[in-house]
């Protein structure tokens, strides 16, 4: 009898796993269910322990997506404003950005701390250095000014220039 039992919620767990690859929300809400009537024999564990992960890294993934705009923004506001008018988006983009981070740590506390970590800040700095790239391929003529061709990844630091304060509140636009 036992022996059916185990190949009965065997059977379940497969079901489960198959679900998985066809329809995420039904595979969610099966596993909230059988999670509340406390069966936890049955829940497709290898693929909710993954899901739970990939919620963290999603998390932190923004976070450094969001750390990553604000040095973008602040580095081209240092080195390649040329006008008094030049930069308005670029702020607000900066201020935006900050006001999600702000957000993102109320409801992630954790995460400030890992903001601050050395490893995190070079990701973000490194995103940073992709999307200045990207933003001089649509801005050939500053390129060429600057560069004499299309920048590479040789043509920016290779260390973060910000620490995890600058990203919060550095203000250049406040320095004449």
């Amino acid at each position: 009898m036992l022996k059916i039992i185990f190949k009965a919620m065997e059977t379940k767990t497969q079901n489960l796993k198959e679900i998985y690859e066809q329809d995420f929300y039904l595979w969610v809400m099966e596993n909230l269910r059988l999670l509340r009537n406390k069966e936890y024999d049955l829940v497709d564990w290898e693929n909710l322990l993954e899901e739970i992960e990939d919620m963290a890294r999603r998390e932190l993934r923004s976070l450094i997506n969001l750390m990553a705009v604000i040095m973008e923004h602040l580095y081209k506001w240092e080195y390649f404003r040329e006008t008094k008018y030049m930069g308005s988006k670029w702020k607000k983009s900066i201020i935006n950005a900050r006001t999600d981070i702000v957000k993102l740590f109320k409801d992630a506390p954790s995460l400030k701390a890992k903001a601050q970590e050395k490893e995190i800040l070079q990701r973000a700095w490194e995103d940073a250095v992709l999307n200045l790239m990207a933003w001089f391929k649509w801005n050939e003529k500053l390129a060429l000014r600057y560069f004499g061709t299309f920048p590479t990844k040789e043509d920016f630091p290779k260390e973060c220039l910000y620490s995890f304060e600058q990203i919060m509140e550095y203000e250049p636009w406040l320095e004449g």
